[in-house]
């Protein structure tokens, strides 16, 4: 849980500041249920997680990964007491795609979120370049054919404001490369701006700022590994 080395901590419990219920312990072999017993080093309650979900407002110019040696990442937001899970990107959003940005280190969960076989939507607001015909909104909603002869599956199209028909919401099932950029791109329109705004059933909280995050909740991410 990002206490220390194995070296570390045995030099911790040789000093005594590890406590099981109450009890020093300075046994490194001993075996512990972390669901049950209290664990303490030096009076600081430890908690043990196996699995965390953070949702993050992605700014502008992050890209999603892990690491990079010229980029910053989305990892690199994370505060250090965050980052010992090793949580990784589901999905990912382009450098300059702000955005819901989930980071998770379950793997079973982030593969059924990204799987174009479980059909989870993901829905966009989308700052266009010029309006739509009706032509194009339905070539969008029924599929368009991409410059690589892709197909896209069936998307839904919804108009914010009815007098700013220059933004839309788009929501998809699938994640190709630059998808969304790509996908007005084939009906001669152009994306000026893409922020991903819901993952499923989960929305992102208004309340984050560009590159804050907080933890799901437990029906947040219950919510999630229903979704479909």
């Amino acid at each position: 849980m990002g206490h220390g080395s194995r070296k570390e901590v045995k030099k911790l419990l040789k000093g005594g500041g590890l406590t099981v219920d109450g009890t020093i312990v300075k046994d490194g072999k001993v075996q512990v249920n972390p669901e049950e017993d209290i664990i303490e080093i030096y009076g600081e309650r430890v908690e043990y997680k196996p699995y965390i979900y953070f949702m993050m407002n992605k700014p502008k110019g992050v890209i999603s990964a892990t690491e990079d040696i010229a980029e910053r990442t989305v990892v690199d937001l994370l505060h250090t007491d965050d980052a010992i899970y090793e949580p990784f990107p589901v999905g990912r959003l382009d450098k300059d795609t702000t955005g819901f940005m989930l980071l998770t280190n379950d793997g079973k969960l982030a593969h059924q979120l990204t799987s174009p076989k479980k059909k989870v939507d993901k829905m966009y607001r989308v700052h266009i370049e010029k309006v739509l015909s009706a032509e194009e909104e339905g070539l969008l909603q029924n599929g368009v054919t991409l410059e690589d002869g892709y197909v896209t599956k069936p998307a839904k199209l919804e108009y914010i404001d009815d007098k700013n028909r220059t933004v839309v919401h788009l929501t998809i099932t699938e994640g190709k490369f630059h998808q969304v950029k790509r996908m007005f791109l084939a009906v001669d329109n152009k994306v000026v701006a893409l922020k991903r705004e819901r993952i499923g059933p989960i929305d992102l909280d208004p309340t984050l700022l560009p590159g804050e995050y907080r933890e799901l909740t437990e029906e947040e991410v219950e919510l999630l590994r229903n979704s479909k």
